[in-house]
């Protein structure tokens, strides 16, 4: 009778490694398909259902709760739930994850919600915590040990997985970005003109240091048959293609209308009704636009709410601030007003836009509007090139080791009078 009991004791433990055996096979199996998954892309709910299935089926796990970090927002969410109404999941409970650096028993806790589990297991990826998994239900002749180390081993493998896939995500979108940023600024580039009229009677000339590669400043200029010539400058609202895109828009419009030789008060209406029917008043254009008609030796212009230019008329310093608000803020231009100065002698004007006077020094101080007047009313007397490099050289001194805080453009306009012109 001993040998009978004997051989069905081993019998029994045959039995027992059999279905620890095939347990273990199962894990393995399943493990396999999650890993060919995660290699086949499959998305981070496709992973999630596996995940629950596997801890629900193979594992025999009757109450788990998979709490996941949300990067963009550095909250938790609920991701996968067995055995538990999610309405009954309290979310407030993440206040507690702080408390566990890895994997604890959690019988007996103070926190209500988290007595009910057995074991917490806590994922770190890198020193950063990215999910916190509550498993409880465990029965007596459960293979505990066993059970929570594989447990921990394959929420591991998920969890990461879909970290990587969002950090995957967030590489290609900051490509896409980059390559977006790099496209604008090849747009932008190709609607700023690069050989500038010196002539006898005027000359332009300019600065133009976009921000990173790309920026919202715009200018331009136009030469006519009879002698005038009209120059602008602008600031756009906003970066990358979209103000780029607004940028060349209006580029074109700028050319088109320009060319119908109106008045400026046409004009600028004309200009603030296509940015608005465009942007639907959601970007706006501060604009300067000048002309001067060397015949008259009078110098017209619009400032629509733009830095006002500073003008040097033969030592005196007007600034020319006379004109509207900005453009495509508004379906219409509710006031608008035309300014005009006769030049006499030589003449100099400087156009830049507010990244200009956002310089700072290494004591904190601005590129103020009053450093500027003196240092046209200095120099009026210098050609336009000459103007702008020595206006770099002076805003190299001011701002010692700062770097510049935002794209800034400058754009000259020396002008010589009637017997006073250029040899």
């Amino acid at each position: 009778m001993a040998g009978f009991s004997d051989l069905r004791k081993g019998l029994s433990t045959i039995e027992e490694l059999e279905r620890e055996l095939n347990l273990k096979q199962l894990q393995i199996n399943r493990l396999l398909n999650i890993t060919q998954a995660i290699n086949n892309n499959v998305s981070a709910e496709g992973l999630y259902n596996m995940y629950r299935s596997f801890l629900s089926w193979e594992i025999g796990v009757k109450k788990m709760v998979l709490f996941v970090r949300q990067a963009e927002s550095d909250t938790w969410a609920t991701r996968a739930v067995i055995g538990i109404d999610p309405a009954e999941i309290d979310q407030g409970v993440s206040k507690q994850f702080h408390r566990y650096k890895r994997l604890n028993n959690v019988e007996g806790d103070e926190h209500p919600f988290i007595r009910q589990f057995d074991v917490v297991i806590p994922v770190q990826h890198k020193d950063k915590a990215l999910a916190y998994v509550f498993i409880g239900g465990f029965d007596e002749e459960d293979d505990m040990y066993n059970k929570v180390q594989f447990i921990t081993t394959i929420t591991n493998i998920v969890a990461v997985a879909i970290e990587n896939k969002r950090l995957f995500r967030r590489q290609l979108e900051q490509e896409r970005l980059k390559r977006e940023i790099e496209l604008a600024g090849e747009m932008q580039r190709m609607l700023i003109p690069e050989d500038l009229p010196h002539k006898s009677c005027y000359q332009l000339d300019s600065i133009y240091k976009p921000h990173y590669g790309v920026g919202g400043d715009y200018f331009d200029f136009m030469e006519f048959g009879d002698g005038e010539i009209v120059f602008c400058i602008g600031d756009i609202s906003g970066k990358g293609v979209a103000a780029a895109l607004l940028m060349a828009n209006f580029q074109a419009n700028f050319h088109t209308q320009i060319k119908k030789r109106t008045d400026f008060d046409s004009f600028i209406r004309s200009l603030n009704h296509s940015v608005n029917l465009i942007t639907k008043g959601e970007r706006f254009i501060t604009f300067f636009i000048a002309a001067y008609d060397q015949k008259t030796q009078s110098l017209r212009y619009v400032n629509a709410g733009h830095n006002p230019p500073v003008l040097v008329n033969d030592g005196e310093v007007v600034l020319l601030d006379k004109g509207c608000t900005i453009l495509g803020s508004f379906p219409e231009i509710p006031e608008l007003e035309v300014g005009e100065v006769q030049l006499d002698g030589e003449a100099i004007i400087l156009t830049f836009t507010d990244g200009l006077t956002d310089l700072q020094n290494e004591a904190g101080d601005y590129l103020n509007e009053q450093i500027l007047y003196k240092f046209v009313r200095s120099n009026y007397r210098l050609t336009a090139t000459d103007f702008n490099q020595k206006l770099m050289q002076h805003l190299e001194v001011f701002k010692g080791d700062e770097t510049y805080p935002d794209d800034f453009t400058v754009l000259t306009c020396k002008i010589f009078t009637p017997g006073h012109s250029q040899s």
